[in-house]
């Protein structure tokens, strides 16, 4: 009787599992992912312009939601990275783009 049990308990222990980690942000891959559909057109260490606006301090002159929204729709130019970007790509870049 013991020895099932034990059984037992393991078997619950084993099927309780923790959640996977949430994914945060990641700037790192922010930027890896700015110099492979960004930096062809945008400036990332001054505000000069290249084909599109240099974005040097971006988040002290606009807000996060104008720049998510710009990334996914595009416009005036700019391509919509709506669907070549996914959700976390979008977080990402956007974790990199405050660091500037």
């Amino acid at each position: 009787m013991r020895r099932v049990l034990v059984l037992a308990a393991c078997a619950v222990l084993c099927s309780c599992q923790a959640p996977p980690p949430a994914v945060r942000d990641d700037a790192a891959r922010g930027q890896a992912a700015f110099r492979g559909y960004c930096a062809a057109c945008h400036n990332a260490d001054s505000r000069q312009r290249k084909v599109g606006p240099g974005l040097k301090g971006l988040f002290h002159w606009d807000s996060g939601a104008k720049i998510r929204a710009k990334i996914e729709a595009g416009g005036n130019g700019m391509p919509a990275f709506k669907d070549m970007l996914t959700g976390q790509e979008k977080d990402d870049l956007i974790a990199w783009l405050k660091t500037l």
